[in-house]
């Protein structure tokens, strides 16, 4: 909230974006940054009372927002809510899938009803959630008016791009995430106007889920083998969605942004941005 953005403040003015999982973390922030340059925001969770807590906060800055729970992983759910933020704000432009599942668990100790857990708030509930959304995102579709097709972003991870350590579920899941963002970019980019990228961040540091993960002592050694000495944060994050979902990013159909870190021959550290 303090880091000054570097788009103006009526980016995404006059549009309306439902973010799964906006109701803390990297959803949370993206829900803030959207609101803050112009969207209205629907948010969508399972916690009643982190929903209501975030709604307020989003309201204290001026940000016309709504709550509404669900589970992304039904489809009964999923339905109602796209339906009700559309009757709530007579539109739907920009669909940001953020809600995620991940614990820490070696492959040997992690259950198949563990793995299929992931998987289905993940990817499931990132093509559950898409495929809801189509009525209203398509070109031609109900609140569009002459306008074009709306915006899909998936937040994904950058887990599966190499191999991580107690994290097989999550590869699996992210993996499937960014498979789904390449074939809705064909498919409905092609038929519908509708422009459907991803975000792959690494490490974030200012996130509920980061505790979990890192301990502090596991966070301070790892932030030595960073080129900035430093994790991730939800801003930058909010940013790039920002940019790809608002009119800047026209341009971007099928383009993943991830953030990651690399190990170079030197054996320092990279950190990459690439869009691809």
């Amino acid at each position: 909230m303090g880091k000054e953005s570097p788009f103006r403040g009526d980016i995404v003015r006059g549009k309306v974006a439902l973010i799964t999982g906006g109701g803390s973390g990297i959803g949370f922030e993206i829900s803030t940054q959207l609101g803050i340059h112009g969207a209205s925001v629907a948010i969508m969770g399972r916690r009643k009372p982190v929903l209501d807590s975030a709604v307020s906060a989003l309201a204290s800055l001026g940000i016309p927002a709504v709550g509404f729970e669900g589970d992304v992983r039904k489809q009964d759910d999923a339905k109602r809510v796209v339906e009700s933020t559309f009757r709530h704000f007579g539109r739907l432009d920009i669909l940001i899938n953020a809600a995620a599942g991940n614990f820490l668990v070696s492959s040997e100790d992690l259950s198949p009803n563990g793995f299929r857990t992931v998987m289905d708030i993940d990817s499931v509930g990132t093509f559950t959630m898409c495929h809801e959304a189509l009525k209203y995102l398509k070109k031609g579709g109900p609140g569009r008016g002459s306008s074009g097709g709306g915006t899909i972003l998936n937040i994904s991870a950058t887990l599966h791009y190499t191999a991580a350590w107690y994290q097989i579920h999550v590869s699996a899941a992210k993996a499937a995430v960014d498979a789904v963002t390449r074939n809705l970019a064909l498919e409905w980019g092609a038929d519908y106007d509708i422009r459907v990228n991803g975000i792959a961040p690494g490490p974030i540091g200012d996130t509920p889920g980061m505790s979990k993960l890192a301990p502090q002592e596991i966070d301070s050694k790892a932030r030595d083998y960073m080129p900035l000495y430093k994790l991730g944060e939800t801003w930058d994050i909010a940013m790039a969605a920002l940019y790809l979902a608002s009119d800047a990013g026209i341009s971007k159909q099928n383009n993943n942004c991830w953030f990651k870190r690399r190990k170079s021959r030197m054996n320092t550290e990279d950190l990459v941005v690439n869009y691809t």
